[in-house]
Parts: structure tokens; sequence; C-alpha cells
């Protein structure tokens, strides 16, 4: 007999188990795909959405105000010198309100060869509540400074706290988006239908994400690298059954400061030096969904 229980249900995409998934590869025959992603965000003072470095119902004061801001003024240096340090790309996730506040930040990520990840206008506000008409003309105006900024268009997106409006997919198709992040639900990428045609679901952190980390679940810093270090030492012996990515993600008020960029070089360093690193492909976001776009159909759910 049918359960009589129903519960809601989204038809984005079909549920198939892992180990009925076709195996396929990473370019150069690697299995592990290994990206970074670092939230570049522009906040409001004193009002709208942002973390406080103590206590989450704390209100916007110019104290967390200022914790954030340190991010843009001096964390994310630190950042990019890591990155050309190690010499690893990332994909920078920018609120599109920073080609205007902070364009140096945004015309570093460029001449570095990193991919500008569209997110939101700013992190003091989300998608969430908005009419499918003003959600759209929020989506384009990001689309449209960032392209202005940049030359060239975005082709993947990160919403502001991952949120989302049971229409985002759909108007993000149609602005010609290729992948989102906002779905941690697999190690793989996976096709989604819009009403569209299909878009991409880069793997995105919810446990290796620093503010998920640090901020909300209150980790050290060395609990979050050792996650690191952990999560990659498992997924480096186990690509070779199928492939996967790894996402580390960043904030620049985070682990820009002093100690934490100690310890993220460490673990960064020690996924580079690990006797299976020949496994790996260091890329952008974008270089991910790029590759999927060239697998024949049926390999990966959901296309």
């Amino acid at each position: 007999m049918e359960d009589s229980l129903k519960l809601p249900r989204h038809d984005r995409y079909d549920y198939v188990p892992l180990p009925q998934r076709a195996v396929y590869d990473w370019p150069g025959q690697r299995r592990l795909a290994f990206t970074i992603t670092i939230n570049i965000e522009w906040f409001a003072f004193g009002v709208g959405n942002g973390h406080d470095p103590g206590d989450a119902s704390e209100p916007q004061t110019q104290r967390n105000y200022a914790w954030r801001d340190y991010g843009n003024r001096v964390g994310i240096w630190r950042l990019f010198d890591l990155l050309d340090e190690l010499g690893l790309p990332a994909g920078h996730a920018i609120n599109s309100l920073l080609c205007r506040e902070a364009p140096l930040i945004v015309d570093t990520a460029l001449r570095r060869g990193d991919e500008l990840v569209s997110h939101g206008r700013t992190n003091a506000e989300n998608l969430r509540g908005l009419w499918p008409a003003d959600e759209a003309r929020m989506l384009r105006e990001v689309t449209e400074t960032i392209t202005r900024h940049a030359g060239t268009a975005p082709r993947g997106w990160m919403g502001a706290a991952a949120y989302e409006t049971a229409h985002t997919p759909d108007l993000l198709k149609e602005l010609g988006y290729t992948y989102l992040m906002d779905w941690p639900m697999d190690d793989q990428p996976v096709w989604m239908r819009t009403r569209s045609g299909p878009i991409l679901v880069v793997p995105y952190p919810v446990e290796i994400d620093d503010a998920q980390g640090l901020i909300h679940r209150k980790w050290s810093t060395g609990a979050f690298c050792d996650a690191i270090v952990g999560q990659f030492d498992e997924m480096v012996e186990k690509c070779v059954q199928r492939p996967l990515v790894m996402n580390v993600s960043a904030h620049p008020n985070v682990f820009g400061q002093p100690f934490r960029v100690r310890a993220l070089r460490r673990a960064l360093q020690h996924c580079l030096d690990h006797p299976l690193a020949g496994r790996v492909w260091w890329c952008r976001p974008g270089d991910i969904a790029a590759h999927c776009a060239t697998l024949p159909q049926g390999t990966m759910p959901g296309r």
C-alpha cells in the first residue's frame, strides 16, 4: 500500500545515488577537482543582514561592521598573497557593490586570472520574500554591473547566504548563467531542471565554509584546517573510484586574520604536497562547469 504521507518536494533533480552514476575524468585524467571560493562581501552600515563575531543575535553596530570591513581593507590582500605564493587559482563570489566601492579588489582578482562569481548586490540583503519580477530586476542589475566592470558576463551564481526563492534557478538560466552553488547536496556536479533548460549545480561546502564552521559552530581555527586536511585526504584516496569535487570556502574577514592565514597555508600546503596530488585538478568553479558541459549527455545525473 502506498504511504499516505505526502511531503512537500521539489522537481529540480532526481535522486540518483552515487554508486549508480557513470564514471568520468576531469581534464588530464584527474579525478579530484579542487577549487577555492572566496566570498568577498560589502555590507550596509548599522542596518540589514550581517554576521557578528560573537553573537548571531547581536544588532548591526559599528563593531561588527568594522570587523567585516577588515576583510576588504586587509584580509583579502593576505589571501591574494597566499594564493600567489601557493600558485592556486580561485573563484571569488563577489557582491556587485564591490565594483563601485572597492574596485581594486575586483581588478586584482581579474589580473590573477581568477573567476568572478555573482554573489548578489550586498550581503546586507538576500532574495527571500521577493516577488519574481523584483528578483529578476535584482539579478539583472547584479549581472550587468559585474559585466560592465569585468568586460565579460559572470557564468556562476552564489546567492547571498546561499538563499534562493522558488524561481531563482529559472531566472539565472534565463540570464545566461551556466551554474550555481546554492545547493550543497552532493560531491559531484548535478544538472538541475529549470523552465528554460538545465543549469549545473557545482558543489559548494556547508561543512568546509569558515563562516559556518568558525562563526556559527564556534570551531577553532585548528579544527577548521584539520577538516580541510581530512576532507582532502579522504577524497584524494576515494576519487580513484569516481570523480569528486572539493570546494573550500573562505571569507577575508575570517581567514584573512594573520594567525589564520598561517594555519590555512599549512593546510593547503599539505594538499599540494600530498603523495596522491597527481590525481588533483586545481581549478576555478567555472572550469568545473565548463568541463561538465563537454561530457556526453547522460554522463551526469539530471541531463
